[in-house]
């Protein structure tokens, strides 16, 4: 069964208590955080004082998704928190092996997120050490973006990876995940699907966590 991380930037926060309640009481598994600082990516989200706010209400998992530079300056931090995953981009990381191992030391597992225009060949050499490989399908940035038809692509060469190298790594998408692209996306390789306006925008958030979790 697919896995369905929701993506907190897409939430209400001005009652931000409700939402996620409503995630806590969802079939989500996890709750995708997006940490931007206005440097990696043209956009400012929210930092740490909203992280722990959200880590003493949620009881999901949560998936940290660092959009920043020098990432590394937070393992500790964000171990701290209670965090499941500590996600840092491929392209923001100068000893991204070290970084790696420095979040499973600190008690997490990690990911690596690769944006649009970095392929996944470069991924090879750190396939063996991640816990999940995020591909971004949209620029980061931005919610609400539109769905870049190469992912699916990219998702089954990546697929095609894990299995030569015989690792049991994770592939995620964030995106432009809804009703057309989630059904292909998960037919091609994906474990993962986090959705952030096609949930937290929803008549029944709910039914959508349900609808995406079904998908095989």
């Amino acid at each position: 069964m697919t896995l369905v991380s929701p993506s907190l930037l897409a939430a209400d926060f001005m009652n931000l208590d409700s939402e996620i309640s409503m995630i806590n009481k969802s079939k989500a598994d996890w709750l995708h955080l997006d940490v931007m600082d206005g440097v990696f990516v043209p956009n400012i989200s929210f930092g740490f004082p909203v992280l722990e706010a959200v880590a003493a209400k949620c009881n999901k998992p949560l998936d940290v998704h660092f959009m920043i530079v020098n990432p590394e300056r937070y393992i500790q931090q964000t171990a701290k928190l209670g965090a499941m995953m500590m996600n840092v981009h491929y392209e923001a990381c100068r000893h991204l092996n070290r970084t790696i191992h420095e979040i499973h030391d600190a008690g997490m597992k990690a990911g690596v997120t690769i944006n649009p225009s970095t392929p996944v060949s470069m991924l090879e050499d750190i396939i063996d050490d991640a816990d999940m490989i995020l591909i971004m399908s949209v620029n980061p940035g931005f919610g609400g973006q539109t769905f870049i038809e190469n992912t699916i692509n990219k998702v089954k060469r990546l697929r095609q990876m894990i299995t030569e190298h015989a690792t049991s790594t994770l592939i995620e998408v964030d995106g432009g995940v809804q009703s057309e692209t989630a059904p292909r996306l998960v037919e091609a390789g994906v474990d993962v699907l986090v959705s952030g306006s096609y949930v937290f925008k929803a008549k029944d958030p709910h039914a959508i966590i349900a609808e995406l979790k079904a998908l095989k």
